[in-house]
């Protein structure tokens, strides 16, 4: 992830960070479940004050970009509606446990086109 603030912009500088990643998530640049450097991490690699990074993450939450889980970060979340994110939130789950049982890339995209096809039918999932 890269963010630069610019002193002599006219927009304050937690603006800055809140646009940046607002498009740096939109773009796929930050994929969804990303996972954010901490308010404080940030904070000290943009020469920032914490609060300002903090307004940012909290816009950013506000706006659905971002979602926090507690202890664990801060992380990109899946755009559009609740059914997308749900979505991306069960793909990515089953990419991980996919990976952890040694699986290849392969093997995990045949296993989705499977239950695709059993749960669509066939014609549906040629679209």
């Amino acid at each position: 992830m890269t963010l630069k603030i610019h002193i002599d912009d006219s927009a304050p500088p937690y603006e800055q960070v809140r646009l940046q990643i607002s498009e740096q998530a939109r773009a796929g640049v930050l994929p969804v479940g990303y996972r954010l450097p901490t308010v404080r991490g940030l904070a000290e690699s943009l020469g920032l004050a914490a609060n300002t990074v903090a307004k940012a993450y909290r816009a950013l939450e506000s706006d659905g970009v971002i979602e926090t889980r507690g202890r664990n970060g801060t992380f990109v979340a899946a755009a559009g509606s609740a059914a997308e994110r749900e979505l991306a939130s069960a793909a990515q789950a089953y990419v991980e446990r996919a990976r952890r049982l040694g699986l290849t890339e392969s093997d995990a995209s045949a296993a989705v086109r499977d239950a695709l096809r059993a749960a669509y039918g066939e014609a549906e999932t040629a679209r």
